[in-house]
């Protein structure tokens, strides 16, 4: 007799091929644990084995009949919700969250570009003094025209800026508040990411920090793909265009990707750019291994060595 296991359940066949025992699956989540069920079926009949590939054939016709349609359509959107429910992984929740940094990063730049235009025709010497974005919002937020003016060494008298009304200052209080709060968002999402980074990928953290190794974890799809990138491709993860160029024109190669943000990789000097890549890229590759397959922290011994390396400049 013959063994054959399916997502309706577990079916015993006879030498001719006919149904003698079956063990019907009540929901997709009893395919997952069928063992359980087949061991059952074993202790009922002696001596079952596998089909082969021949009689297997001949098994599935069994199931053309139209009464299993129904069923094998259910189980099947079950396991497909279930599996969909269950690959939302740490991995997917960290892409998510540095793809709406980088959203945050783009709308904030283009934001606080209008502020200061808006806010020029009010008080132009502070904006111009004040090239930090973050610290400029901050500022005009906390602080009226005449204190700000004052941080400046400047007088009321000695601006260029409209004397305008209240009623005009309002929608512009009112828009560095919305700004505000879009930098407050940013920050809580990096904290979040931090926290994700700590159970997901704590040596990569230690070693990227953490706004750069959740970027390579974007790139690379996840971290499973990540750990299994040779420290050649990490290096280059976000010089596609450039590498695809070198492929087609012949062009110079890309000597690093989004690891040029490291800082050890943006303070060398331009000659050294290439061997602190390869260096950089060889600890992510190790770390990115020992991150996935759960071993022990080893990421400050990682930092180290590298800054003791190329921490000179």
């Amino acid at each position: 007799m013959y063994l054959f296991s399916s997502i309706l359940g577990i079916f015993v066949f006879d030498g001719n091929l006919n149904v003698v025992d079956e063990i019907l699956f009540s929901t997709a989540d009893d395919s997952k644990n069928r063992e359980k069920f087949i061991e059952k079926i074993r202790s009922r009949h002696k001596s079952l084995k596998e089909p082969d590939e021949v009689i297997a054939k001949k098994i599935l016709l069994h199931f053309k009949n139209r009464q299993f349609f129904g069923d094998f359509c259910n189980k099947n959107l079950q396991l497909t919700k279930s599996d969909v429910k269950n690959s939302v992984s740490d991995d997917v929740l960290l892409i998510q969250s540095i793809s709406l940094i980088d959203d945050l990063d783009k709308a904030i730049n283009l934001l606080v570009k209008r502020l200061r235009e808006w806010y020029e025709l009010y008080n132009p010497e502070f904006s111009r003094a004040v090239e930090h974005h973050e610290k400029f919002v901050m500022e005009i937020l906390e602080k009226g025209k005449n204190e700000l003016l004052n941080e400046i060494s400047l007088s009321p008298l000695e601006s260029f800026g409209a004397d305008l009304e209240q009623e005009n200052l309002e929608p512009i209080k009112s828009f560095v508040h919305q700004v505000f709060d879009l930098y407050q968002l940013r920050k809580l999402q990096e904290n979040y990411i931090s926290a994700l980074m700590d159970r997901l990928c704590p040596n990569i953290k230690a070693v990227c920090g953490t706004l750069l190794a959740a970027r390579l974890i974007e790139h690379a799809g996840s971290l499973r793909r990540l750990s299994g990138m040779p420290a050649s491709t990490i290096q280059i993860l976000g010089a596609e265009k450039a590498l695809f160029r070198h492929m087609k024109t012949g062009a110079k190669p890309p000597r690093h990707g989004i690891i040029i943000n490291h800082p050890l990789v943006s303070k060398a000097p331009e000659k050294m750019h290439g061997k602190v890549s390869r260096a950089l890229s060889d600890k992510i590759a190790i770390a990115a291994k020992v991150d996935y397959f759960s071993g022990k922290f080893i990421g400050d011994k990682l930092k180290e060595g590298l800054e003791k390396k190329f921490g000179k400049w």
